[in-house]
């Protein structure tokens, strides 16, 4: 049976009941019963603070505007698309200049297409922006069966490229996003121009791991990166349940929405020299909850947590060395971030900074905008 490449034209439009029930049971809340002591609303210690937790779900349910959101989020192009059976919500935002490079920007997790949202507008001088959101995210839900990870979503993205009538690409990709992004310029390098990454200094946390460990460091390096391992660890609770029990945690994501907005944003904490600040204080809070809510109105809390389990378990690499011009951007920088990532000096556009941190569309994105124009501008 031949697939329907059909491209359909999508709003977000999430029903009035939907929206009454999310209040409703955030009204209705069952708090845990707090620990005495544990009163400081900037301790993240343990996790995300109860009291910190409290305010944010009372701002959700008594002053966040859903519909202000949603209008903002419609004043973009998007459409689903069916690929390998898998329903696909992309959003496509044309330049209005004849020589613009079309651009796909891959998402990760807790994140989301919101996450580009404030990006989107920076680029479109000289890109058309496509973000597909990843099966089990978003609005790309529910999941049409098991079996997407990194690899079957690259080649998920190439097709959904054609379908919009664009031969030749540029990718950008963060968290599990650059994995899809290097996927694609592996599988697929005659259509990719380049790829370009962000990341931050909690990458060093992967060495070992993920990432090979270089050969030639000093002592003092080394204890470097053990203690960024050691800071990795204990922020892999998460990881391990979606690796390995996404089942587990789904139901509670998907009846609790205190409980999805905890898991989601103790994520978006961003460490800067040690020192952590609250969610709200390093991306806009708006801005979060539409991300958070996307996540609970779509039930992608469990379904993304799938995609994890997927790709810990198809026995791929979650870096892939390809032969396509790659291009770095390092926010919150450390001074061993190029020395372990890049030993060699292979990689020809690298730029660090000392602002952001993992989610630098949401909190630098001119930054983010200028970086990727920087480097596609010497490859496309």
């Amino acid at each position: 049976m031949n697939e329907n490449k059909a491209l359909t034209p999508f709003r977000i439009d999430i029903p009035q009941a939907d929206v009454d029930d999310l209040r409703d049971r955030l009204a209705r809340t069952r708090w845990p019963i707090p620990v005495p002591g544990r009163d400081d609303r900037a301790d993240f210690s343990r996790g995300i603070p109860l009291v910190y937790l409290k305010e944010l779900a009372a701002y959700w349910r008594d002053e966040f505007d859903w519909r202000a959101q949603e209008a903002r989020l419609n004043e973009y192009e998007q459409c689903t698309t069916v690929v390998d059976g898998q329903t696909f919500h992309v959003v496509h935002a044309r330049s209005a200049n004849p020589e613009a490079v079309p651009l796909i920007l891959n998402h990760g997790w807790p994140s989301s297409f919101v996450d580009y949202q404030r990006l989107i507008p920076l680029l479109t001088d000289e890109f058309h922006v496509v973000v597909p959101s990843l099966p089990g995210f978003g609005f790309s839900t529910p999941l049409s069966g098991t079996g997407w990870e990194l690899a079957r979503t690259a080649e998920a993205c190439a097709e959904i490229m054609t379908r919009l009538g664009y031969e030749r690409f540029a990718v950008h990709g963060t968290d599990i996003g650059t994995g899809v992004t290097g996927r694609l310029a592996a599988v697929r390098p005659e259509r990719v121009i380049g790829t370009h990454l962000g990341s931050d200094r909690r990458w060093l946390g992967l060495v070992g791991d993920v990432f090979p460990c270089p050969d030639g460091l000093s002592g003092d390096e080394t204890a470097q990166i053990e203690a960024a391992r050691t800071e990795a660890a204990a922020e892999r609770g998460y990881l391990a349940m979606q690796h390995h029990r996404p089942d587990t945690i789904g139901p509670a994501l998907t009846d609790s929405p205190v409980g999805q907005l905890a898991w989601i944003a103790e994520k978006f904490k961003t460490g800067t020299g040690g020192a952590y600040r609250a969610p709200d204080e390093t991306v806009d809070r708006d801005q979060l909850l539409t991300n958070v809510s996307l996540y609970w109105f779509t039930r992608s809390g469990a379904s993304s947590a799938q995609f994890y389990y997927e790709s810990e378990h198809a026995g791929l690499e979650m870096a892939t060395a390809s032969e396509v011009p790659s291009g770095w951007a390092v926010f919150d920088a450390h001074p061993l971030m190029r020395r372990v990532f890049d030993p060699w000096g292979a990689i020809g556009h690298w730029s660090e900074f000392t602002e952001g941190g993992h989610f630098p569309a949401m909190e630098e994105p001119k930054l983010l905008a200028d970086d990727i124009r920087a480097f596609f501008r010497g490859v496309s």
